[in-house]
């Protein structure tokens, strides 16, 4: 398999998908323009060698073509980061798209319309009435199946090198994202920079792991981490259960939680999840104490109490000092560190400090040469909330790629250029 640091580009039209699903405000100026910064590398890479760029993204989850979900409204400061001034094509297939693309010349930029203005992309029929019969829903997905190859083909045919630089779409057989892989051969599909970055980070931490390797689960649910805590437990050292989800745990023991969030149909799970804990040698830490509030709001009245004695009308809005200083001694004594998922509601300031201290933790760790992974958007949103993203080894852009990787699934994305 080719590696983007190899290639060289010359003369050669590369179309990159990237993921520029970045915010707008209110006045379609963009807001956060992280994800485009992150794919710059390879796009600059393939000018400087002098080759030319077809980009492609989807931008949103349009039903339609829709002017707000244009990708005009990103062109400019796309053309600012690359320092060349990128042509756009109203659409991302036909006549316009082909004699734009044809046109480039060496060390020139294209970007094409939103790829999700087509259902072809996602392979999904859009529009079917709500009374439609399953006949009707079968057929309808065979057209769009048998249309989305004559979609995917158009793209791959605008360039002679196909690059995957999405790594938070990679979980998605899409037509730009895995399907279009297999109209180039293996010496001309490739990951960017910032795709293999992703793929390195995610293998060091579950492949090349040195102990202690300590995994921090935080966020609301435990069924939506369910299969990368069960994954996680083959290797994993310290398991570090937090947010939300640990009610659910203290409550599936006997404890007394108030109003906290709960998912009650997932007690016995709870259960079952210690038990293999147990089984497996891993040491799982769940919260003795929290921070509690008599509403979920930051001017809410806060105290502190054990998990399992949380009053009625109270609700665990953060861990408390006592978790604070057990997860912190864990993860500073660590190796390799995984994060995914606050400890409380770190978005209001008075129940930040439990996230805070993780990630300060994590930083401490990574300065004495532990390898830390930060994944899943609220823990990127909380690290670089304590602008502590450059103290840490790899904040990941995946999202639910990263999550799915994590748990140990085949990522169509990656699958496409590499095979396996």
């Amino acid at each position: 398999m080719q590696t983007i640091e190899q290639f060289n580009f010359s003369g050669k039209k590369a179309f990159v998908r990237v993921d520029f699903n970045v915010p707008l405000d209110e006045q379609l100026n963009i807001t956060d323009d992280t994800r485009i910064q992150a794919a710059m590398p390879t796009l600059k890479k393939i000018i400087k060698d002098g080759g030319s760029v077809i980009i492609g993204t989807h931008f949103g989850r349009p039903k339609e073509v829709s002017e707000k979900l244009s990708l005009k409204h990103i062109l400019p400061r796309i053309s600012e980061l690359l320092g060349v001034e990128v042509q756009f094509a109203s659409n991302c297939v036909g006549d316009e798209a082909e004699a734009k693309a044809a046109a480039l010349q060496p060390g020139e930029a294209l970007l094409l319309e939103n790829l999700r203005f087509h259902a072809e992309e996602e392979g999904k029929p859009r529009n079917l009435a709500d009374n439609a019969t399953d006949a009707e829903k079968e057929a309808a997905k065979k057209a769009i199946k048998e249309s989305q190859k004559d979609f995917t083909k158009s793209l791959a045919t605008l360039a002679d090198v196909y690059v995957n630089d999405a790594f938070g779409t990679a979980h998605r057989a899409h037509a730009s994202t895995a399907l279009i892989a297999e109209y180039f051969d293996a010496d001309h599909k490739l990951f960017g920079f910032l795709m293999q970055k992703e793929i390195n980070a995610v293998e060091k931490v579950l492949k090349d792991t040195q102990s202690p390797f300590t995994a921090i689960m935080g966020g609301s649910k435990v069924s939506s981490k369910i299969e990368i805590i069960n994954n996680l437990l083959d290797s994993v050292d310290n398991l570090i259960i937090a947010g939300g989800m640990s009610y659910t745990f203290a409550k599936a023991f006997g404890g007394k939680i108030g109003n906290s969030l709960v998912e009650d149909d997932k007690l016995d799970l709870a259960k079952e999840l210690v038990e293999k804990a147990k089984e497996k040698g891993v040491n799982l830490l769940l919260g003795t104490d929290a921070k509690i509030a008599d509403s979920f709001s930051n001017d809410a009245k806060t105290d502190f109490a054990p998990v399992k004695e949380i009053p009625d009308g109270w609700l665990g809005l953060d861990i408390g000092p006592d978790t604070i200083q057990e997860f912190v001694e864990v993860i500073k004594n660590s190796k390799t560190i995984l994060w995914n998922g606050p400890t409380g509601v770190f978005e209001f300031e008075n129940f930040e400090d439990g996230t805070r201290a993780v990630a300060e933790a994590i930083a401490e760790a990574t300065s004495k040469g532990a390898f830390s992974l930060i994944g899943g958007g609220d823990s990127v949103a909380a690290i670089n909330k304590f602008e502590l993203a450059d103290q840490v080894s790899y904040v990941s852009t995946g999202g639910g790629a990263l999550l799915e990787f994590m748990e140990g699934k085949e990522l169509p994305g990656i699958k496409a250029i590499r095979g396996y």
